[in-house]
């Protein structure tokens, strides 16, 4: 091929490897760009994902300034060579991109395009992406001098980019794949909040009920007592509210990848601690930014656990800590509840969802650790390596 050491073997590994390790539909949208430019000597390169009102959901560039792009504008339509190629769903490579009678004025604030090679991104019968690349440059970052044929994107470089598109169409629709199963996680998840925030509630409404009863009955022949039942009426309707509220702000969206797993643990803590008598606590040090998947499987052990120590094990208290370990981190849940035999693993582990546990913590490269025994409490501890 005619680009170079980097369209070796070990490079077009290296890129696929890069595309299969994220599981973010932005990430690997990124490293798709990133790779397509490198492996082909590309000045430009960019990847749209079409929504159904002709436009696009995402377009990801490479090569272009955060500057640039503000200064471009609105996201492109899908019209000229882009709505071809998501139409047509077949390679377009062109000597310039200018001559084409399909080629539609660009921004001003647009960079100089020439050469240029674009395909679709399928899966199965569906277009699900359009990439494409501008400006073949030489070694040494030289632009190349296109259209006069010595330069400009080759038949090799088509065929190395199908491949790419190939498995860039996999990693995609796996992505797509985990955020939905992640979604739907978070909404059984909210469902579980919102079942344990409605209980609190209940209790909370109910000892409200009985009690505005009893001050009903002694307004009569006792008012000291009457208004001290009134007192503890109000104070009652008092916590009912704060409930109420923390499930209005605990069943908002999950706020993880806006909020970070610090915040995000702290929040849902503080609502365990007003929705169940036992003390929940939360602590932590030095915690930097862990992958998106790490802080995920971190987020659901947490809870899991929480939810085992609070339903289960009849605890009075649980800590939680998250602290820095190395360029990871590690959580600490610990409760002094009834406490189980961990080797029991066939009845108790499946039970508290060890398994489960154990499977999102290894699916991160992390590793868990319980330690518990019957009457002595239990402490579950995670640890992850960080990015």
């Amino acid at each position: 091929m005619s680009h170079g050491p980097r369209s070796g073997l070990y490079a077009v590994s290296s890129a696929l490897l890069a595309m299969s390790r994220h599981l973010e539909v932005r990430d690997v949208l990124k490293t798709i760009v990133a790779s397509a430019r490198e492996l082909l000597d590309a000045q430009y390169a960019a990847l749209g994902v079409p929504d159904d009102h002709g436009g696009f959901a995402q377009f990801v560039v490479d090569g272009v300034s955060d500057a640039q792009w503000k200064a471009i504008g609105p996201l492109p339509r899908q019209h000229g060579i882009l709505a071809a190629m998501l139409r047509e769903a077949r390679p377009e490579r062109l000597a310039d991109v200018r001559t084409d009678p399909r080629f539609e004025g660009w921004p001003e604030a647009h960079p100089d395009m020439s050469d240029f090679l674009g395909l679709p991104i399928r899966d199965g019968d569906e277009i699900i992406g359009a990439l494409f690349l501008a400006n073949k440059v030489r070694s040494g970052g030289q632009p190349c001098p296109a259209p006069d044929g010595r330069c400009g994107f080759t038949e090799d470089d088509e065929e190395l980019l199908t491949i790419l598109a190939q498995h860039a169409a996999i990693a995609l629709t796996n992505a797509r794949l985990y955020e939905r199963s992640r979604e739907l996680t978070i909404a059984e998840e909210r469902s579980r909040l919102a079942h344990e925030l409605h209980d609190a509630v209940s209790q909370k409404l109910f000892s409200l009920r009985l009690t505005a009863q009893a001050a009903a009955t002694l307004v009569d022949r006792d008012p000291s007592r009457a208004k001290g039942e009134l007192q503890h009426v109000a104070a009652l309707a008092a916590e009912a509210t704060e409930e109420l509220r923390a499930a209005v702000i605990e069943l908002r969206p999950a706020a993880l990848d806006e909020d970070g797993l610090v915040a995000t643990l702290r929040t849902q803590i503080q609502v365990l601690d007003r929705a169940h008598s036992a003390r929940v606590t939360f602590a932590s040090h030095g915690v930097r930014a862990l992958p998106a998947s790490q802080e995920e499987a971190m987020l659901r052990v947490s809870q899991e656990a929480l939810h085992n120590a609070l339903r289960h094990s009849g605890a009075t208290r649980v800590d939680v800590t998250l602290d820095r370990r190395g360029p990871g981190a590690v959580l600490h849940v610990s409760d002094d509840g009834s406490g189980f035999d961990p080797t029991a693993i066939r009845s108790a582990g499946r039970h508290l969802g060890l398994v489960s546990m154990r499977d999102r913590t290894s699916g991160v490269g992390g590793t868990l650790t319980v330690e518990s025994a019957p009457g002595k409490g239990t402490v579950i501890e995670m640890e992850v390596p960080g990015g």
